[in-house]
């Protein structure tokens, strides 16, 4: 470990939440800044950044988990392809244990479904080159980040010829709900801390319709407490400016274009399409579908799926977590029935749940 760099580090930390106090003086009323990233709410759970801000800078966490935003519906078509015979699930691990309506991938691998985690999708494309008597199902959820792996993993088993390879996609783009939640008075939302991980895909460009339709700060930040503080920073200077614009704190990985090659390819792949988001209900053009070209690798077309209605238990709160109306700590479930290691919802499974942060480093 770098002892120089990491008290450097503090210092600037210090440094940034003494001109935040300070400017937090000159405002006229309480601003609630909202990160749409996982990894942000993870980071800002991790090193206290709530405890370094002034009463009226408020930090609000929203949708920014894709595992966390994936409907019900979803993880019952998941747990219905793995019991098709002769069916292979491959997945990232922090599906396992997200409940579907009245199972989940873990209790069903328990069962006896072959349900394997995977590190790329890739791997999923190798499996079924291996297993050519089979057929893989890749549960592809993700936002822009993930996606474009999942794209080329579709071409690259067309280009191999690899016809038991399909993917179940549950893709969302981020734009569309932070406009969403920009519109809802009751959160009354001041400004954006943007996903970075996104934002290396699609650019600071892809925020600037909303701001321009909003007039509602946005800043593209990276993970680091220095980052996080600074894009704080940034965003109570527009709001004392009164001003409103994109601006990239995280100048050394994103981009005002993002990847032009990950956009390619999801454009050749995927096309805009309605989604259905945990919490948020089905918003237009929010999703990403496999285009009719590629019909072969999608598993809504290649299976027929009869599902009974999805079902979800009313007492989590995830729903209204994800929305940024609630905190973990307001859901009665949260650490008494619900934990990691039996789960009510989903905001408490994976490692970028905002219930998950909380029950790690929150208290």
């Amino acid at each position: 470990m770098n002892y120089q760099n990491e008290f450097r580090d503090r210092e600037l930390v210090r440094t940034m939440a003494a001109n935040i106090a300070g400017m937090a003086k000159h405002l006229q009323r309480p601003v609630s800044f909202m990160e749409v990233c996982g990894t942000h709410t993870m980071s800002i759970y991790q090193y206290g950044i709530r405890s370094l801000l002034p009463e009226n800078v408020r930090l609000v966490s929203g949708p920014g988990c894709p595992v966390c935003v994936t409907p019900v519906g979803y993880v019952d078509k998941a747990l219905a392809c793995a019991r098709l015979p002769d069916c292979i699930v491959a997945t990232f691990g922090d599906m396992l244990r997200v409940p579907g309506s009245r199972s989940s991938l873990m209790e069903e691998r328990a069962s006896g479904a072959d349900i394997r985690i995977v590190y790329s999708p890739l791997d999923a494309v190798n499996l079924a080159a291996a297993t050519p008597n089979r057929r893989v199902v890749f549960l592809g959820v993700g936002f822009e980040t993930t996606a474009p792996a999942i794209a080329a993993s579709i071409l690259a088993a067309r280009s191999r010829g690899i016809e038991n390879y399909v993917v179940l996609a549950s893709h969302k783009t981020m734009p569309v709900p932070m406009e969403l939640l920009t519109a809802d008075p009751e959160l009354g939302l001041s400004g954006y801390l943007c996903p970075a991980h996104v934002s290396t895909v699609i650019g600071g460009n892809a925020y600037k319709p909303l701001v321009e339709k909003h007039r509602i700060p946005c800043v593209v930040t990276g993970f680091e407490p220095a980052d996080v503080m600074q894009g704080i920073e940034m965003l109570l200077a527009q709001v004392l400016n009164g001003g409103a614009t994109v601006e990239i704190q995280y100048s050394r990985a994103v981009s005002w274009e993002g990847n032009p090659k990950a956009r390619a390819i999801l454009d050749q792949v995927f096309e805009p399409c309605d989604a259905s988001w945990r919490g948020l209900g089905i918003l237009p053009g929010s999703g990403l579908a496999i285009r009719k070209e590629y019909d072969a690798f999608d598993a809504d077309q290649v299976f027929s799926l009869d599902l009974p209605e999805a079902n979800e238990n009313r007492a989590c709160r995830c729903g209204d977590v994800l929305k940024g109306k609630v905190s973990p700590f307001d859901c009665p479930l949260f650490d008494t029935v619900c934990t990691p290691e039996s789960p009510i919802g989903a905001c408490m499974v994976s490692s970028e749940g905002t219930c998950a942060a909380a029950h790690k480093y929150g208290r």
